[in-house]
């Protein structure tokens, strides 16, 4: 009975520490947009300045273009991370929040503490259990 309230903590916390991580990584979601509003700011400033000094056009395209694709991924990664964490408190999608756990292992140092944790704690088999992926021990 205590092993199974230990889980339960366990996830809870987890729930939370993936919804505040998922806040943290669409942080990222603003450092891609401003990198996008420079390439754009270059763009429209390439495009309306005459001379040797202005800047090429290609340069705020490969910004805007770096910027777009760094808010589309962190905003991704951001949505599923929260989804992954109400996913953990409801004792829902086992292989979705294992899955994410793997995927936020990938960012470095903090991400990768979270998810060590979350694969940890959904390897035991009372975890497994509540989340259905294993019958009742006789």
């Amino acid at each position: 009975m205590k092993m199974v309230n230990q889980d339960e903590e366990h996830l809870k916390l987890l729930s939370i520490l993936h919804y505040v991580w998922g806040g943290l990584t669409a942080l990222g979601c603003c450092f891609g947009g401003f990198y996008a509003i420079v390439g754009g700011g270059v763009m429209t400033a390439a495009t309306q300045t005459q001379g040797a000094n202005a800047p090429p056009v290609w340069l705020g395209g490969i910004f805007f273009l770096i910027g777009a694709f760094i808010a589309l991924l962190a905003g991704t990664v951001s949505v599923l991370t929260i989804l992954s964490g109400r996913s953990l408190a409801r004792k829902k999608h086992y292989t979705f929040c294992l899955v994410m756990a793997f995927v936020s292992c990938l960012s470095i140092p903090l991400g990768t503490a979270l998810g060590i944790f979350t694969i940890i704690v959904l390897q035991r088999p009372g975890v497994k259990q509540m989340f259905g992926q294993m019958p009742a021990s006789v």
